[in-house]
């Protein structure tokens, strides 16, 4: 009985000690006491919205809404002491001694207190001692743009954005720090609200190398701030992904004890096409006079073509040809195909909290036409975002992202059929559209296509994670977390009797079902202490990761007629199925110290099992550190008053890629599609090798310095950020050939090294700052050397090898013979290397300039003068060259179809001087395919983005019982300065491992304006 009431004695105890403060609240009385008030701008008395405060003692905080007011229910007494932080303003701490107070922060351009997300937790920027990019989303989420990392270009330095096309929904060419593998990917791990979000496009209708973006399924209007990790000490915390760097989104949550805002955007406007970027055509004409001479000359110069010339619409005038070249029409089928698409966007936000919990709702439609028809994207989605604290110590929360992508599509890219814009531009200008009985002339012609396409894709995905949260002892806190991405990808397409391809097939109807799921469980612990000047940090954790993706795949041929469409009613029928899978397990770790907040360490280091590698090589591990100083806390120092702060660091690491291989490469396998006859003749089933394995296949590794400085000046009115870095890639994924004895034609194998050598700079400076104007400049610059530092042998790429990959040459070289100059005596093009009889040796050949710029950034500029706004944003590249593929094909043979004016200029005469050579199809002047003619510099400058807006007045807004009201205009991809000739941007394939081949099929980006309407309740 004692020993019962022991037993019962200390269980009380701990349950009153441990157990009872996780789940109760304060057993002090609270007393129902209300703080209100506003914070204002301490120069111009402006309202700021979105302030974070918190009363000492209290772990949530509330935020200042769209009028700079806040409320906070306490339990406390006055007086009151406050922190308050805000991105752009100094963090202030106040001891408030009245229920209703106005409280004044200093503007700073550069606020040390603000708080960045960084791998697996959060960091004040002053701590930080690796490399680490913001961007608030308000500042890029107007930009019409199918997808958030679109609306990235010249924003942030390191990271290089391409837009491929001006196709809305495909995806774009993104780079941090430069490109570090050859087959495997080189994109960064997206991340949002922790969960690892896939960035493959599941496409697998051919569109002619066009490929749609997955993260267009994410509304940007959800976004509160995108933070880029880029050095090895902010991304080895992730390991085998971190190589290409990682890129965090965090959307908005809502905040604790404020009252309901909602927020209602609404945006309406068009796209059109930028004339000065679409292919220019000859007349019909024109084109006519070329083609003829183009046949006089081949026939002069190899009279037995002659023959082969007769039986085309305009014979050589020598041969006494009918037809006069001068009366010909201009059929302008491009003009047809183009129309202002329109653009709409609707988006509304639910937020708020209690004293405990805090929530945010978000539903949206996106609605983008193309600038050509046929073409266009939608959106719509639903975003739900839920945070409870359901003690002073556990907290519970989830994120929620519902969307349904719709996308109206057709082949736009390279390939010899029914590519859409390609068949306005390579007809013939002077050849009919209609025959003379009213039919369409040809096939695949433009006004077939347009009413003809039936192309559709509908992506259905969900994006979400469930967390617990326990405050275990005072700086100890465990958390659980559990996330799920599923995506759901149906494609069809359907080619009628009008289509080539529906006459080839007696019709043709194809559909595709692609399931992607990825779910991921982490567990992290993590420790923060500070003992007098010493601060330590401390995080260990696991990760475990499962991705299941599987294709089934169904084609019919032969349909009765146009109006049966499904594949049942096809005569012949033929499908496939795909399933593949694979699994990580990680554990990771992190420890930070500092001392006097003024000398800083870090050390990470992941370790990562990979179900895609090598029985010998299946685990990669993955170490960092990085020390920081910040000398202005020094005393040799504390004279120099014009200097804010000042630090410098310096980091080591080694991060992975495992991307782009397939999910068994190391494996050898048999397939079970293998038929044999048997004596009878018929077809039986069996099984055969497929490939060939590999058990020491291991991780892509790369290893990165970083040295960078921060540094603040004059009031904070100049910000400046410098980083040099050095990455080189070692153990490249790429598939080796292999003798056919062995049965297989090649294998993977860790082979190849890549470096990648570079700089950033960002100057941000706060001009003018007064109570009615202020203005604002930022400038982003960043250069990077790719090179190829070892490769067994060298690989080409595309149909004809124009581009190489060879050791000491940068990834994406050229390979051409150099047209040095056009003869003015005979009109024939010359080549370096060319031998004296006229021949071109293939050692002629040569490896120059490469798709990637020396430089790149952004230049943006930012207005306030009372309720009125302007905001304008530049974007640049240069030292970038592009092959202008369709100049290779609209330049060759102008009797193929319609010619580009750029052959007028053309060698006719003796004396004339020109880089176009003499018609002909003799000799080298157009039978050369990798001929520098092509080859154009395609550095530019773009107008990006110009918005301009206007805040109503308050009375105005407060009589509609409103918050916030604002109008605005944005304009996108104004101008552009470039010397290519077309969109310097385009590519001919969304391969992100193949650029530098440029515009064929490929619609430019359109010029966009937009009218819209933001109101906060």
């Amino acid at each position: 009985m004692k020993n019962r009431v022991w037993i019962y004695s200390v269980a009380i105890v701990l349950s009153h000690c441990f157990i009872l403060p996780l789940f109760s609240q304060q057993s002090t009385p609270l007393i129902n006491a209300t703080l209100r008030g506003i914070v204002v701008d301490s120069l111009s008395g402006e309202p700021i919205e979105g302030v974070s405060i918190q009363l000492a003692g209290v772990t949530h905080s509330v935020r200042t809404d769209g009028t700079g007011h806040f409320q906070f229910v306490t339990g406390q007494k006055l007086p009151f002491t406050l922190l308050l932080s805000s991105i752009g303003y100094r963090s202030k701490k106040i001891i408030a001694s009245q229920a209703e107070i106005t409280i004044s922060l200093q503007p700073t351009l550069e606020n040390l207190e603000e708080v960045v997300v960084v791998g697996y937790g959060t960091q004040k920027r002053r701590d930080l001692t690796g490399s680490v990019a913001k961007i608030d989303a308000a500042e890029v989420n107007k930009i019409p743009v199918a997808s958030f990392d679109a609306q990235l270009q010249g924003k942030l330095p390191g990271v290089q954005v391409t837009t491929n096309s001006g196709v809305p929904g495909e995806s774009i060419f993104l780079r941090v720090r430069g490109t570090t593998s050859i087959n495997s990917s080189s994109d960064p791990l997206y991340i949002v609200d922790g969960v690892f979000l896939n960035n493959t496009s599941l496409q697998t209708i051919g569109l002619g190398g066009r490929t749609s973006s997955p993260l267009t399924d994410i509304n940007p209007a959800d976004i509160e701030s995108i933070e880029v990790l880029k050095d090895a000490s902010a991304t080895a915390i992730y390991g085998s992904r971190g190589a290409n760097g990682v890129i965090i989104i965090t959307t908005k949550k809502g905040s604790y004890g404020s009252k309901t805002k909602i927020d209602v955007n609404v945006q309406g406007g068009w796209a059109e096409a930028n004339l000065s970027l679409l292919p220019q055509l000859a007349s019909g004409s024109e084109t006519a006079a070329l083609a003829n001479e183009w046949w006089i000359n081949s026939g002069l110069d190899n009279p037995s073509l002659n023959q082969t010339f007769a039986n085309r619409p305009f014979r050589p005038v020598s041969e006494g040809g009918k037809g006069n070249p001068e009366d010909q029409e201009t059929y302008d089928r491009l003009g047809f195909l183009l129309r202002k698409g329109k653009l709409q966007d609707y988006s509304v936000g639910i937020q708020g909290g209690g004293e405990k919990s805090r929530y945010y709702i978000g539903a949206g439609y996106t609605g983008q036409e193309a600038f050509i028809k046929v073409i266009d994207f939608s959106r719509a989605n639903v975003k739900f975002n839920f945070d409870q604290q359901l003690s002073n110590r556990v907290k519970i929360g989830l994120t929620n992202n519902f969307s349904r992508t719709y996308r109206n599509q057709a082949r736009t890219g390279d390939g010899p059929q029914v590519s859409l814009f390609n068949s306005a531009v390579s007809s013939a200008t002077n050849i009919p559209i209609f025959t003379e009985d009213g039919a369409v002339n040809g096939t695949d012609n433009t006004y077939t296509l347009v009413d003809n396409y039936d192309v559709n894709t509908t992506s259905l995905r969900y994006v979400g994670s469930v967390f617990a949260e326990v405050d275990i002892l005072d700086g100890l806190k465990f958390r659980s977390n559990f996330s799920a991405d599923y995506n759901l990808y149906d494609e069809s397409q359907y080619w009628n009797s009008k289509t080539s391809i529906g006459i080839a097939n007696g019709n043709q109807a194809t559909s595709g079902i692609t399931r992607n799921s990825t779910w991921i469980n982490e567990q992290t612990l993590t420790y923060q202490k500070r003992f007098a000047e010493h601060q330590l940090t401390a995080l260990i954790g696991n990760t475990l990761q499962s991705n299941v993706l599987d294709y089934s795949y169904l084609e019919g041929n032969g349909f009765a007629n146009d109006s049966y469409k499904l594949i049942s009613s096809a005569a012949n029928i033929k499908g496939t199925e795909n399933w593949t899978k694979y699994t990580i397990s990680s554990f990771f770790g992190r420890l930070g110290y500092s001392y006097a907040d003024r000398y800083f360490a870090e050390a990470t280091v992941r370790a990562d099992g990979s179900s895609k590698f090598g029985a010998n090589n299946r685990w990669g591990y993955f170490p960092a550190f990085s020390l920081g100083w910040r000398l202005r806390q020094e005393r040799f120092l504390a004279g120099a008053s014009w200097l804010n702060d000042l630090k410098i660091r310096a980091s080591y690491g080694l991060t992975g890629n495992q991307a782009g291989i397939s999910n068994f490469a190391a494996r050898g396998l048999w397939s079970g599609d293998v038929s044999y006859a048997d004596i009878h003749g018929s077809s039986l089933p069996g099984i055969g090798p497929y490939q060939l394995g590999n058990d020491n296949l291991r991780w892509e590794k790369t290893a990165q310095a970083d040295l960078g400085l921060d540094a603040s000046l004059f009031n904070n009115r100049v910000s400046l950020t410098v980083d040099l870095y050095h990455k080189y890639t070692s153990d490249l994924l790429l598939e080796q050939p292999i003798k056919g004895s062995s049965g297989f034609s090649n294998y993977w194998a860790n082979v190849g090294e890549i470096s990648n050598r570079g700089y950033e700079i960002l100057l941000q400076t706060a001009n003018i700052k007064n109570k009615n104007f202020s203005w604002n400049t930022s400038i982003n610059v960043s250069g990077n050397t790719n090179r190829i530092e070892h490769l067994p042998t060298q690989i080409t790429q595309y149909t004809r090898d124009w581009v190489i990959l060879k050791e000491g040459y940068s990834l994406n070289s050229f390979w051409l013979y150099e047209q040095l100059y056009v003869d003015p005596a005979n009109g024939n093009a010359v080549f370096e290397g060319q031998l004296d009889d006229g021949s071109l040796p293939t050692s002629a050949r040569k490896i120059f300039r490469n798709a990637y710029p020396k430089f790149y950034g952004g230049i943006g500029n930012t207005f306030s003068y009372r309720q009125f706004d302007l905001a304008v944003d530049f974007s640049f590249q240069y030292g970038n060259y592009s092959l202008n593929l369709y100049r290779y094909f609209r330049e060759r043979n102008p009797s193929s179809g319609g010619v580009f004016t750029n052959v007028l200029n053309r060698w006719q005469e003796v004396g004339d001087e020109t880089d176009v050579p003499r018609l002909t199809s003799v000799g080298l002047n157009y039978t050369i395919d990798a001929n520098s003619r092509y080859l154009e510099d395609a550095s530019f400058l773009k107008l990006r983005q110009l918005s301009f807006g206007y805040r109503l007045p308050k009375e105005l807004v407060q009589k509609a019982r409103l918050t916030n009201a604002r109008i605005y205009f944005v304009g996108s991809n104004l101008f552009l300065w470039s010397k290519y000739t077309g969109d310097p941007e385009s590519n001919v394939t969304s391969n992100p491992n193949a650029q530098g081949i440029g515009s064929f099929g490929t619609p430019p980006q359109p010029k966009t304006f937009q009218l819209g309407l933001n109101v906060t309740l």
